[in-house]
């Protein structure tokens, strides 16, 4: 199979940013913009907030999506050049990324389902801290945990907001899950836990009226929670292409040793 023909037809989509709004100008100018349906590849200009944006709307069409950096945060984004791009379509390479599927329950029984990425995270919503029961694959691993919250990260997502949390760092090929309490106050030294990525995440939230938590997947919030599911979506595989030398993988790793 030729790949080159395969990234024929590509779609373009910008975020607002002036940088960015002149590469897309640049770039439909020289190569076309057809909408996604029509399209072989998706190519986003901006940053990770925008590539995150893009995996979600384009999540269940089996497009792929290749990210170049006319933004702030370009983590998940390749170097921008308009310089036959038709090419390093074709010679780039493929992660597949599952998202997590959580299901929030809030205190009056509606039950709230989104798509995450990045990470599930749960944070108190007033100044006392949230008390949080923690079950995995149905068993009580941890009956109170006091904290300003906890998540729930992927691989690709470990380099995010888990990151910054201290927690682990996963190679994008790894079968794990990253659980990552934030600011754990009991158990103090509690530092979280690696988990294979079919485990099934309850967590509940203990005096829920008194100290109220909310859920965020990504960027969906779901304020004053009373339980909170999460999983990996095997039913959703989204493909991300990046220069050979620069995939995510490879970035990940860079990560790890401070590169």
């Amino acid at each position: 199979m030729n790949n080159a023909k395969r990234y024929d037809r590509i779609a373009f989509v910008a975020s607002p940013s002036a940088e960015a709004q002149s590469a897309l100008a640049q770039l439909t100018a020289m190569y076309g913009n057809l909408p996604v349906d029509d399209s072989d590849v998706v190519v986003a200009l901006g940053g990770d907030g925008l590539m995150l944006q893009t995996l979600h709307a384009h999540m269940r069409t089996g497009k792929p999506i290749y990210g170049m950096h006319r933004g702030t945060v370009g983590f998940l984004m390749n170097e921008y050049s308009t310089h036959d791009l038709r090419e390093r379509l074709a010679s780039a390479r493929e992660s597949l990324i599952n998202p997590l599927l959580m299901r929030a329950t809030d205190i009056h029984g509606a039950v709230h389902l989104h798509h995450a990425i990045n990470e599930v995270a749960l944070f108190r919503q007033t100044y006392q801290v949230s008390k949080l029961r923690i079950l995995i694959d149905e068993h009580e691993r941890m009956p109170e945990l006091m904290a300003d919250g906890i998540l729930v990260a992927t691989p690709a997502g470990s380099t995010a907001y888990n990151l910054s949390a201290q927690g682990p760092i996963l190679p994008i090929n790894a079968a794990l899950l990253a659980l990552t309490p934030i600011s754990a106050f009991r158990p103090r030294r509690w530092r979280g836990a690696l988990l294979p990525n079919s485990a099934f995440v309850v967590i509940e939230v203990i005096e829920g009226e008194k100290r109220p938590v909310a859920a965020v997947a990504d960027h969906d919030e779901v304020r004053d929670v009373r339980r909170v599911e999460i999983l990996s979506d095997k039913t959703i595989a989204m493909r991300m292409l990046f220069d050979p030398g620069h995939s995510l993988e490879e970035r990940i790793l860079r990560e790890q040793f401070g590169t």
